[in-house]
């Protein structure tokens, strides 16, 4: 039986659909699991599915590059999805503009510490220069993180992971923290997920109401572009500081 399953597979494998509907299956499946605990932040669906992803192709010994044969089709949906996001936040635009001194203030402040306090934490753990690089981005969208490692001489496999990983714990415990600071504010609980949390945070505020989604986006864009312009030039600093 289980002769057949692998002959099976190595056929499936074959084809580049496989990727495309292995992601899909495990997204709707962790969906349907997250709407059915009442949209619970700690049962992120796109955790779920990267779970599930993850030990599919590690139960079937097939290489990732395999995979992404097919799954760089959602990948490529990526780009025009970032574009939609700003039908939503143009809904926004006169607050947008009343808010804009402390949302740049936010915005400087929090793509500044983000990078520090990565670098500080991964220097005092002794993390080697490279992984230093990768961590320095992790709070944008993970293209932008990539590229901008890449760039610094970071790894940037190691940076889509910590992006990744960023993103799942901002949209899981963004909720919580906010009732424990009391804030309200859809406008500022939508900017400081998308600030912290990138693309994941992002669509967990979407889910909270439009208005927390449009700022979310707003950050999230503003942010990619901020820290692409600030990591090269705080990177020299922070190595002499840590040094």
């Amino acid at each position: 039986m289980r002769h057949d399953f692998s002959g099976l597979w190595v056929y499936l494998s074959a084809s580049p659909l496989l990727g495309l509907t292995l992601t899909l299956i495990a997204y709707l499946g962790a969906w349907q699991l997250h709407r059915r605990t009442g949209g619970h932040p700690l049962v992120n669906p796109v955790l779920i599915a990267v779970l599930v992803l993850v030990g599919v192709l590690w139960a079937t010994e097939t290489p990732y590059d395999t995979y992404f044969d097919g799954a760089q089709f959602v990948h490529f949906l990526l780009g025009p999805a970032t574009v939609a996001l700003a039908i939503p936040l143009y809904g926004q635009l006169q607050r947008l503009r009343a808010m804009a001194i402390p949302l740049g203030i936010t915005l400087l402040c929090g793509a500044a510490t983000a990078i520090v306090v990565a670098w500080g934490a991964g220097a005092v753990l002794g993390a080697s220069e490279a992984s230093l690089i990768s961590l320095a981005p992790k709070s944008v969208t993970t293209p932008i993180a990539m590229a901008v490692a890449e760039a610094l001489g970071g790894l940037p496999s190691l940076t889509a992971a910590l992006v990744i990983m960023t993103g799942i714990f901002g949209a899981m415990v963004a909720q919580g923290l906010f009732r424990l600071l009391g804030t309200r504010d859809p406008a500022v609980q939508g900017f400081a997920m998308g600030l912290a949390a990138h693309g994941i945070g992002t669509a967990r505020a979407f889910q909270i109401s439009a208005e927390t989604g449009a700022f979310a986006a707003l950050a999230m864009a503003t942010n990619g572009l901020l820290t692409a312009l600030l990591t090269p030039w705080l990177l020299p600093w922070l190595s002499r500081w840590f040094a």
